[in-house]
């Protein structure tokens, strides 16, 4: 855990519980990565993401990346009100492949592309790596590139210049191999305005098999301020449990950028849903998005999925908590959070420095 005073360029990533000017996501349509990586058919995996896309279309627009192969199946389950974007890709993950966007209090808003591996190479990405510089060019706004190989998924921001992340992926060799902590903290300040960075440890272990090699947004989520929900498991003994225990650990050590501890609210994981067949399973809660006046959250059509819906509610009174069932979805390891990226509102309301 890090703070640095280096001089900061004005820009900054928002929070994501900012009014939103809309949500970003990609339409799958890889066949055969779904069907023979993940093993699910790709046809159902289209309507778990349409009901995602189609409940947050109810409280903010929707535009849907779609390559063009795939157009009339995204338009058939997809309401008439969500935004098609015809862009080539490779894969569906927009929260990983798509722009951070950021905002500077005289010159507006802009994002930042990440050089995107597939995280570490695992996948092809010829498309995906120029997702982000397409999306900000079709929008007209500027795009920051950056040496740093990172994904969306990879870091939660306050708004306040606490950022979060792990250490089993952005120090991970398959991604920045010789950049150190410090390296990749002055990234962060320069484009995202961030003064201290908290670093988990993740999943050095490679105990859940999750390609993503351990995402923060996979372990904990903010609520808002020097409030997290954060990942848990009841089951004490498991593998899994000591990856919960090592990241809740450094969650209670630290502090964010203003001096303040942690109020972490355990958010126990979908275990009952885990398809045992399946070589990787999305089971985590906190992998829930915030969108305007809502909380879009997994379910599984189990019945903890009431039990999380009670205390996101607790977490956040004042916005409705929309559970989407992704049981085909989760069997590609990402969940609700994985598959969106907010574009905030510009002025920005609530969210300025």
């Amino acid at each position: 855990m890090h703070k640095h005073n280096a001089t900061h360029t004005g820009w900054f990533m928002p929070a994501e519980w900012v009014p939103h000017a809309a949500t970003w996501m990609v339409w799958p349509h890889n066949q055969a990565l779904w069907e023979s990586t993940w093993g699910v058919s790709l046809a159902e995996v289209q309507i778990d993401f349409a009901r995602v896309a189609n409940t947050i279309a109810h409280f903010e627009p929707v535009k849907m990346v779609v390559d063009p192969s795939a157009v009339d199946r995204a338009r058939q389950l997809c309401g008439a009100n969500i935004e098609l974007v015809q862009i080539a890709v490779d894969d569906s993950w927009c929260r990983d492949s798509g722009p951070s966007f950021v905002c500077h209090p005289q010159l507006g808003m802009a994002g930042v592309s990440w050089r995107f591996n597939a995280w570490g190479g695992k996948s092809a990405h010829g498309l995906d790596e120029g997702l982000a510089r397409r999306i900000l060019n079709g929008l007209g706004m500027d795009c920051f590139g950056t040496h740093l190989s990172n994904e969306g998924g990879a870091i939660h921001v306050d708004g306040e210049g606490t950022l979060i992340t792990t250490e089993s992926v952005l120090l991970n060799a398959n991604r920045n191999l010789g950049m150190s902590k410090r390296d990749i903290e002055e990234v962060f300040d320069r484009l995202l305005g961030v003064e201290k960075v908290i670093w988990l440890p993740g999943d050095p272990d490679y105990i859940t098999g999750d390609m993503t090699d351990g995402h923060v947004d996979g372990v904990c989520a903010f609520a808002r301020p020097a409030t997290l929900l954060v990942d848990a498991t009841r089951d004490a003994t498991g593998t899994y449990a000591q990856v919960v225990r090592e990241n809740r650990r450094a969650l209670e050590l630290a502090t964010d950028a203003r001096g303040r501890r942690f109020e972490l609210i355990d958010l126990f994981e979908a275990t009952d849903a885990v398809d045992e067949n399946a070589d990787v399973f999305c089971a985590s809660y906190t992998n829930f998005y915030i969108c305007n006046n809502a909380i879009i959250m997994p379910a599984y059509g189990i019945k903890a999925d009431q039990d999380a819906a009670a205390t996101l509610q607790q977490a956040f009174p004042d916005r409705e908590i929309a559970p989407v069932r992704i049981n085909q979805l989760a069997h590609g390891g990402g969940g609700v959070h994985c598959i969106t990226q907010q574009q905030p509102a510009w002025p920005l309301v609530g969210g300025a420095r």
